[in-house]
C-alpha cells in the first residue's frame, strides 16, 4: 500500500511539473514568428532560415543543439535556452506541418527509394 501511495504521489507531483513547463504554441510560436514569420516561411532577414516544411526531427535536433550551445548562435542560443523538451516537440511539429516554402524531399525508405 505505501509503495501504491508513493508511486501515486510521485506520478502527480510529475505531472503537474510538467503542466507547469507546458506553454502554450502560441505563445511560442508567436516569439519565432518575431524573425522567421507566423508560419515560418517568411524570415526578416535572408540570413534566418525557412522554418515552414522542414522535417520535424530536425527541427527538435536543431534547438536542442542551440539550448545547448553545440550549435552557436548568439540569437538562436538565448531564444532555445528556455525552451522545455516539449516546447521543441511542439514547435517542430507546429513547423513541420506548414506548407513547404522549399521543396523538402521526403526521407528514403530501406531500401533507398524516395518514400511518399
Amino acid at each position: 500500500m505505501r509503495k501504491t501511495l508513493a508511486l501515486l504521489t510521485f506520478c502527480v507531483a510529475t505531472t503537474a511539473v510538467a503542466e507547469e513547463e507546458r506553454r502554450p504554441l502560441e505563445q511560442l510560436v508567436g516569439t519565432c514568428a518575431a524573425c522567421h514569420g507566423q508560419r515560418g516561411d517568411e524570415a526578416l532577414q535572408p540570413s534566418y532560415p525557412i522554418l515552414a516544411g522542414q522535417h520535424q526531427s530536425y527541427l527538435e535536433q536543431a534547438l536542442k543543439q542551440y539550448r545547448s550551445g553545440e550549435r552557436n548562435n548568439a540569437i538562436m542560443n538565448g531564444q532555445a535556452a528556455n525552451l522545455s523538451d516539449g516546447d521543441i516537440k511542439a514547435l517542430a511539429a507546429y513547423y513541420s506541418r506548414q506548407e513547404a516554402a522549399l521543396y523538402t524531399p521526403a526521407y528514403p525508405d530501406r531500401e533507398g527509394q524516395a518514400g511518399e
